[in-house]
This record gives structure tokens, C-alpha cells and sequence, in this order.
């Protein structure tokens, strides 16, 4: 089989998981490649969208072990074809728990075959200069471990696609871990620091950010992404609330050493 194109699905609030399925599309070295950013409320799908390409590399950010319930949503809009896929999840260095597997499961849904899957490491949300979790992350070897990833993709293809292929086995639990997480915070704002750009609402996945008054945040779509902190121009936004400050610290102390990503071919 020859591969021509290559289909790029992600949910990328800080465009670190866009890096790293850019990366394995270059191992792949398709002649062209069609982006499915669904990470902005406006890219979503009205309709059922098919991918035709002759292979799609899906990825996704972890939280908590699982996938964001709003990457699920606009992911469900898509339609496999039975397009062989490379499957990837991008986690903060703790542990990304039934995220992949959740991912392999969903693509299936929708009509992708898995044949190939990768967990990453990216800077977790919550890292400072104080605490930093991953800092930095994905770095030259990441990259490197993804465009490698890409080219082993590749030769499963060519030499395997016209066999059938059995499910693919990644880490994982079913039923899923339940998701556990931290509610009812949002982003603070140094209103002295504050110019209303409001490039925090055009990074927003969610649209939680008001248009008018770029100071409030809802607290019922707020994900914590910090797609909003990342894209501040004047650093007016910091995620300082007590709760969060206190698992920074905890995720700091535990899982400080650098984690390698992990391939399944």
C-alpha cells in the first residue's frame, strides 16, 4: 500500500500534542497532509466528518488518567472509513493510565483500525518555574523517538495492511479508572496586568472565557488546559489556587525523574 496522505486528528490546547502527531507524520513521509484540529469550539463538526486519507494519526492530551470528555464529544463526530490510524496520548510525566486504551477503544467506535499507538510526555499544566513537571517537554529526543515511531508506522503498513490485523494491546483497564478531578477552579486574573486582548479567548477549547470581559471565567467549562496562562502576553493569569499549588507540589515530589515515551507496534 502506498501512502500518499495522512489524516492529523488532535485536541491540542497547547499545541504540544499537535508537535508530536506532526512528528510521526514526518516519520511517516506522506506526500501531503490533511489537518482535523478539533480543538476550538468553532471546529466543530456539524455534521458526521469522513476521513479518506490513506492513514490518520489521532492524538490527545491526558487528564487524570482519562481523556478530556470534550476532545470524546468532538472526536465522536468523525468518521473512520476503516483507515488504519496511529493512535497517540500525551501525559504530564505522572502516568497516563487508561487514556490509551480509552483512545484505541473510541477510534474502533468510529471506524479506525489501530495499528500502532504512543504514549508521550509533555509539560504538565500545572508545571512552574518553581515546580516544573516536564519542562520543556516534548524535547529534541521526544521528537526524535516520534519520528522514528513514524517511519516503524510506515513499514508496518506497507507489509502488513493487506493482512488482517488483530486488536491492537495497549495498557489499560475495563471498565475505565472514573475520572477524578479538582472542581470549580478556574485561571486568576492580575486585573493591573490585564489589557482585554483577549487572546486567552481565542485559545480557549471550551469558550469559557467571556468575550467581553476576559476576567471571568466559567467554572462549570474551565478544563485547566492553561491554554489561556501559555498565551497571555502580559502574564496576567496564573493558576495559583491553593488546591492546585498543593498537587503541584505532590506531582513535584513523585514523579520528578524523566519518563521515556512508550511505543506499541
Amino acid at each position: 500500500m502506498n501512502i500518499e496522505t495522512i489524516g492529523l486528528l488532535y485536541f491540542s490546547p497547547t499545541q504540544t500534542t499537535k508537535k508530536i502527531v506532526e512528528g510521526i507524520a514526518q516519520g511517516i513521509q506522506a506526500t501531503n497532509m490533511q489537518y482535523f484540529d478539533l480543538t476550538l469550539p468553532e471546529a466543530i463538526p456539524q455534521t458526521c466528518l469522513e476521513v479518506i486519507q490513506d492513514v490518520a494519526i489521532i492524538g490527545s492530551p491526558v487528564y487524570a488518567g482519562r481523556l478530556p470528555s470534550v476532545m470524546l464529544a468532538r472526536f465522536k463526530q468523525m468518521k473512520g472509513n476503516g483507515r488504519p490510524a496511529v493512535i497517540v496520548v500525551v501525559y504530564g510525566n505522572r502516568a497516563y493510565e487508561d487514556a490509551l486504551i480509552e483512545l484505541r477503544d473510541i477510534a474502533i467506535e468510529v471506524g479506525f483500525r489501530p495499528i500502532a499507538a504512543g504514549a508521550f510526555i509533555g509539560e504538565h499544566s500545572y508545571s512552574t518555574s518553581d515546580l516544573p513537571l516536564a519542562e520543556g517537554r516534548p524535547d529534541a529526543d521526544d521528537m526524535l523517538t516520534a519520528q522514528n515511531f513514524g517511519k516503524s508506522t510506515r513499514k508496518k503498513i506497507m507489509t502488513e495492511i493487506s493482512n488482517p490485523i488483530e486488536l491492537l494491546q495497549v495498557p489499560g483497564n475495563s471498565p475505565y479508572k472514573e475520572i477524578q478531578m479538582l472542581s470549580g477552579i478556574v485561571p486568576s486574573v492580575n486585573d493591573a496586568l490585564c489589557s482585554k486582548c483577549e487572546k486567552c479567548v481565542l485559545v480557549c477549547p471550551t469558550a469559557a472565557i467571556d468575550k467581553e470581559n476576559p476576567i471571568n471565567t466559567a467554572k462549570d467549562l474551565c478544563i485547566r488546559c492553561c491554554a489561556c496562562i501559555k498565551a497571555c502576553p502580559s502574564n496576567a493569569k496564573s493558576l495559583d489556587d491553593p488546591r492546585i499549588m498543593q498537587a503541584a507540589e505532590w506531582l513535584y515530589a513523585n514523579f520528578s525523574a524523566r519518563k521515556e515515551p512508550e511505543i506499541y507496534l
